[in-house]
């Protein structure tokens, strides 16, 4: 199940995105999340899927892989465009029982899925391009001014980190006791939403259980190596920003504020 799940995975290899600062992955990743929201036509999210696909390409990232992590969102995606559609005024399309369908509501609908799919598309290459460590260093040190008010910055970019490593560890979890429970003649898909939410306790409480059972070995880990939170910590890689690094974000923030700017 953690090949559907693309967010927290990442694909070692030696690709100019990989080699680029984390820092500035992250940086360009929050400004593409922000322009993603405020372009306001088709023509810029096609302009920013190109955009997606030629960070992918130079990455070296599976297309399959990357596009099979949309499939877990078709539900929300779904529920999202069906709320939209209903529940926006606007002129009358369609109408049947007490709901309406209007153009303005179409359109919200097609617009914000269009977002939310390029959203994960675009976190998904961040954490396919940059290990668990290098985010996390390249988090903390964006945070680090922050410390002047005791912020933990430390802590939260570990704490971040963990996370996103665990995300697929626990679907490939609950795959498992999915398959065990079935194995046993448990019922899932039969029935109403109560009796399928009843149904889903057995696979609940094992994934919670061995969720903290994790925690407290990784705790134990972290303890043994006399882990003692961020203060007096060195790297050994320490993050060194580039001319290349630099003429990238430059080059980068430009082009998306072209983006929002004509779009």
């Amino acid at each position: 199940m953690s090949e559907r799940v693309t967010i927290g995975q990442y694909i070692s290899a030696d690709t100019p995105i990989h080699r680029l600062d984390p820092r500035v992955k992250i940086l360009l990743t929050i400004a593409y999340m922000v322009s993603v929201f405020l372009i306001e036509t088709y023509w810029g999210y096609l302009a920013a899927f190109c955009l997606i696909m030629g960070v992918m390409f130079l990455g070296q990232v599976p297309a399959k892989r990357l596009f099979r992590g949309l499939r877990p969102l078709f539900a929300i995606v779904l529920l999202t465009f069906i709320i939209n559609v209903l529940t926006t005024p606007g002129n009358v399309i369609a109408s049947f029982w007490v709901f309406s369908i209007t153009d303005a509501g179409l359109s919200k609908a097609f617009f914000i899925a269009i977002r939310i799919m390029l959203l994960v598309l675009g976190t998904s290459l961040l954490t396919f391009t940059t290990s668990p460590l290098a985010l996390t260093d390249g988090l903390e040190a964006l945070m680090k001014p922050l410390k002047v008010i005791r912020f933990p910055a430390h802590e939260l970019a570990m704490m971040i980190s963990i996370a996103l490593r665990f995300i697929p560890t626990l679907f490939d979890e609950s795959d498992t006791i999915l398959r065990a429970q079935k194995a046993r003649g448990a019922d899932f898909e039969s029935g109403n939403i109560l009796r399928r939410a009843k149904a889903m306790i057995p696979l609940m409480v094992p994934l919670f259980l061995n969720a903290f059972h994790r925690a407290e070995e990784l705790g134990t880990a972290m303890e043994a190596r006399c882990y003692r939170g961020g203060a007096g910590r060195t790297r050994l890689n320490p993050l060194n920003l580039t001319r290349r690094d630099v003429l990238t974000l430059l080059l980068s923030l430009a082009v998306l504020t072209g983006l929002c700017w004509f779009w």
